[in-house]
């Protein structure tokens, strides 16, 4: 529903609620860690319900979308209003006319899972696998799901490390803050590039400080801990205004509607399923790698930051209606998009 001159900045309000969620969930974790007993865990594990209950009712009031009603046959005019509504203008019918011809396309496809795997999808079909995954790859679940162990590890105490993660989390959400602001002049590809570079610079330096200074004690004098954990922000500073939101908003905005349904699907399930292994293996991966976990991490930006600026074209300020012809120009994409449209 947003405008193509806004739809990053919208977009990444979805990242900037996640931030703000984390926050939350962190100070509760703070608060109710000082409650002897069992009583603590439960409270925080019950607040859940809260923003379940919001999301639940909220829904209820949701409007449909111009593109909803559209593709469920409902009165095409109401499709307009809706369309006019969203835009602020009454002039929307070169728009609405992409709309309704996209949807005559989408309608035409019987399978759309079957249909994405063509060649002529090919680079959307890559980058719904690729980007979700280089999102979790870049190690930022290590800090959201373990920053307290992490935390730990360098030398803080318990009730400090759970408040170091409350700090991190404000760091995020503050630059995911300024990434809405970047993204729709800036675009997309500078703020990957210049995130990646941050990201890779202080886990290198990171895995170094640790690999240096943690005994088998796994502590480190203050001095460093305090060095590690400003390194540590200014990495998910990094993070927050590139492959956070940006690993969400890209995927959203590059498939034509005829396969956006099935693109969706598959850029979450991968997102879920690397996060879910990612989160299972972490434990693991500190006993044996210790200090080389930031440099496995950190070696699986530098290969996303060089894929990033080989093979993602910039994509802000595009409708999606038109999204296709980024591939077409590409330097490396519009040799496989050109020669599916030859052979047909």
């Amino acid at each position: 529903m947003a405008p193509s001159r806004y739809r990053g900045a919208i977009n990444i309000g979805f990242q900037l609620s996640i931030g703000i969620g984390v926050i939350a969930a962190n100070l509760i974790n703070y608060g109710t860690a000082k409650i002897k007993g069992n009583l603590g865990w439960r409270i925080s594990l019950s607040m859940a319900a809260v923003p379940a209950l919001i999301l639940t009712i909220g829904a209820f009031f949701l409007p449909e979308t111009p593109n909803s009603l559209i593709q469920s046959d409902k009165n095409h005019q109401k499709a307009k209003l809706m369309l006019q509504k969203v835009r602020g203008v009454t002039d929307v019918q070169e728009e609405f006319e992409d709309l309704v011809k996209a949807n005559a396309t989408s309608k035409a496809i019987k399978d759309p899972f079957k249909n994405i795997l063509k060649r002529k999808y090919r680079p959307q079909l890559v980058m719904a696998i690729v980007i979700p995954f280089f999102q979790q790859v870049t190690g930022i679940n290590v800090i959201g799901f373990y920053a307290p162990i992490l935390f730990r590890t360098i030398g803080f105490g318990g009730s400090a490390s759970l408040l170091s993660s409350v700090i991190t989390g404000l760091v995020g959400t503050s630059c995911t803050f300024i990434s809405m602001f970047m993204v729709d002049g800036f675009g997309r590809k500078g703020l990957f590039m210049i995130g990646g570079v941050q990201m890779i610079i202080t886990q290198m330096t990171v895995g170094g400080i640790m690999a240096a200074q943690v005994g088998d004690q796994n502590v480190v004098s203050d001095g460093y801990a305090y060095s590690i954990l400003v390194l540590i922000m200014i990495y998910v500073a990094g993070f927050s205004w590139s492959w956070g939101p940006l690993g969400w908003l890209v995927p959203s905005e590059i498939f034509p509607l005829e396969i956006r349904s099935a693109g969706q699907s598959i850029a979450v399930a991968v997102n879920f399923l690397s996060t879910f292994i990612v989160a299972q293996t972490f434990l693991t991966m500190l006993c044996h790698f210790k200090s080389g976990t930031f440099f496995f991490f950190g070696g699986w930006v530098v290969i996303m930051t060089v894929f990033v600026y080989l093979l993602l074209p910039e994509t802000k300020n595009l409708p999606m209606e038109q999204m296709y012809q980024i591939w077409r120009e590409h330097w490396f994409w519009k040799k496989i998009v050109r020669e599916n449209e030859e052979n047909i």
